[in-house]
């Protein structure tokens, strides 16, 4: 999918120069690259256990290993996952954005499988250009209604942003998105941490590790997943994590780049001011026209970043009437990112891009398309017949690591 000078592009195609000439028309390199990551946070929705009878439902079917061999990625062999993210929330968040299982036994009552972070293998950094770690943020391909049942209450944003947020502006943010991403739970199975900790103490690890190798740090998500990967980007550059420990102080800090799709807005417009002043941050925000959600909340928050706007209803491929879980669909914002050309340019697929894909989870593509509606489902549902003729759910892999303390499973 990447064309042979993207490595030599990286830089410009994360925002450098905040994607000035690159967005209308947009470019092809560029296309390809938001691709890749879109695939990253598919891989989230692939590999979340969502069936709530299971006693794993909330966790990751998969183990670290062998997640990208098991979803479906364009380049599985390019990054290798380092760690999985558990988020918890307050109560009053907890039941309207995480899955409970109903079974007793079950180990994500308290936390669910929230993403990964991953970094470039050998092979990746080659095709690269660089070492690139990637924090990748689960969301929900459900429309309006989980973002409309959130309370709208903001709450301060200083204590994620360092001294950028005791500049007495205070900078909030919405308060449930904050709840999931600080919050820890000492009951959890999953980690004690915080989502927000887990992520910066791998990061820090990283960073550590590759510290004498030029890298950058891609923060992505959808939906309810971009809200977190708008705090965790912040949050990443406010408090110094995109430097070694070991350079600190002398001026070399990976750039961050935030890449997110369908996002809410996040905070108000202090806190957007922040975003944008803080040396080497870019984000990069693709919004379909139809969709709702990130008009919402409408009322005292701002945009943030550089925006992309695509136009699914252009494509002849997917119904013409399609819904709000249409427009919301990450697989359809894909298929926008390879095809739309613009509002004078109409829509072709300038990147190939299988069509049948829309239809992974909803019901997106025209009726003339013989594609099952949802045909992604695994084989009898995880239900494997035994030697003595039974049938029992195995829809979990464990880790090699199942048993640490610190819930990195």
């Amino acid at each position: 999918m990447f064309s042979g000078d993207m490595a030599e592009r990286w830089r410009e195609l994360h925002g450098s120069e905040h994607w000035d000439g690159l967005l209308d028309p947009l470019d092809v390199d560029l296309r390809r690259c938001l691709i890749t990551y879109g695939e990253m946070i598919m891989a989230t929705y692939e590999a979340f256990i969502a069936e709530s009878r299971s006693p794993n439902a909330g966790m990751c079917r998969y183990r670290r290993a062998d997640l990208f061999r098991r979803v479906d990625v364009s380049h599985p062999g390019w990054y290798a996952a380092t760690r999985y993210i558990y988020a918890t929330a307050s109560a009053d968040v907890h039941g309207k954005v995480l899955l409970r299982p109903l079974c007793r036994e079950g180990r994500a009552r308290e936390s669910n499988w929230m993403g990964y972070v991953a970094v470039a293998t050998d092979e990746g950094a080659a095709a690269l250009g660089r070492r690139d770690i990637v924090v990748a943020w689960r969301g929900t391909q459900r429309a309006l209604e989980w973002v409309a049942d959130l309370k709208l209450a903001l709450a301060s944003a200083a204590g994620i942003l360092g001294p950028e947020g005791a500049d007495g502006s205070d900078p909030s943010v919405h308060r449930g998105y904050l709840s999931l991403y600080t919050s820890a739970d000492e009951g959890s199975k999953l980690s004690k941490q915080s989502a927000r900790m887990q992520v910066l103490t791998e990061i820090a690890r990283l960073m550590e590790k590759y510290k004498d190798e030029e890298t950058s740090i891609t923060v992505v998500g959808h939906s309810l997943g971009a809200t977190l990967a708008t705090l965790n980007a912040a949050d990443i550059v406010a408090n110094g994590y995109n430097r070694s420990p070991d350079n600190s102080d002398d001026g070399r800090a990976a750039p961050v780049t935030a890449v997110v799709f369908g996002s809410p807005r996040t905070g108000d417009r202090d806190f957007r001011d922040v975003f944008h002043r803080l040396p080497g941050l870019r984000m990069l925000r693709v919004r379909n026209k139809p969709d709702r959600i990130p008009h919402y909340p409408p009322a005292g928050y701002a945009d943030v970043g550089v925006e992309l706007l695509i136009d699914t209803r252009r494509s002849p491929f997917l119904k013409p009437h399609g819904g709000e879980s249409q427009s919301h669909d990450l697989e359809c914002h894909l298929h926008g990112v390879a095809g739309w050309r613009g509002e004078q340019g109409g829509f072709e697929l300038v990147v190939e891009r299988d069509i049948a894909l829309v239809n992974k989870f909803d019901d997106c593509l025209a009726d003339e398309y013989p594609v099952p509606v949802g045909w992604k489902v695994h084989h009898n549902k995880n239900m494997v017949k035994g030697p003595d003729g039974r049938w029992v759910l195995e829809d979990h892999e464990p880790d090699y690591d199942d048993d640490e303390e610190d819930g990195n499973l």
